[in-house]
């Protein structure tokens, strides 16, 4: 039987939890929902999605996660094998992976090079992704149903 014992929460479901994982170089911030350590010192980032699990993770969650398990070896010295996915009705374990940590190192960078533009195009062309931003009133770009 492995021991596993949850030292970090951000779900409120315990109490609120204003403890940020910082990783200063990187100019990266994030709030897990879960850390859970395992019995050989090992910490593994839980992300839990309220929805029903998609056939596969989405790539967003997964540099989400990605991020999380970063931070993880940022603030703890400790690098996570993998972190989870946990949906409503399904998980999955993501393998954090060099080629995956390079993934997220370069996105990392792109969205700082972005953020130096005056005016960034949308990196999408999903109508449903822009009927739930927050700044569509705002956005003269718009993705619109050809329906």
């Amino acid at each position: 039987m492995y021991k596993r014992q949850v030292f970090y929460n951000d779900t409120e479901t315990w109490r609120a939890n204003n403890d940020v994982l910082h990783a200063a170089r990187l100019r990266l911030v994030g709030k897990p929902d879960y850390l859970v350590e395992q019995s050989d010192g090992t910490i593994i980032p839980v992300e839990i999605k309220s929805s029903a699990a998609p056939r596969r993770p989405y790539e967003g969650q997964v540099l989400q996660l990605a991020a999380y398990c970063l931070l993880v070896e940022e603030n703890f010295g400790v690098r996570p094998p993998y972190g989870i996915l946990q949906y409503r009705d399904g998980a999955f374990a993501i393998d954090y992976t060099d080629d995956l940590e390079a993934d997220l190192l370069d996105l990392l960078a792109e969205m700082r090079a972005t953020r130096a533009e005056a005016d960034p195009d949308p990196d999408h062309d999903d109508p449903r992704r822009c009927a739930a931003c927050g700044l569509r009133a705002a956005c003269d770009r718009r993705v619109t149903s050809d329906e």
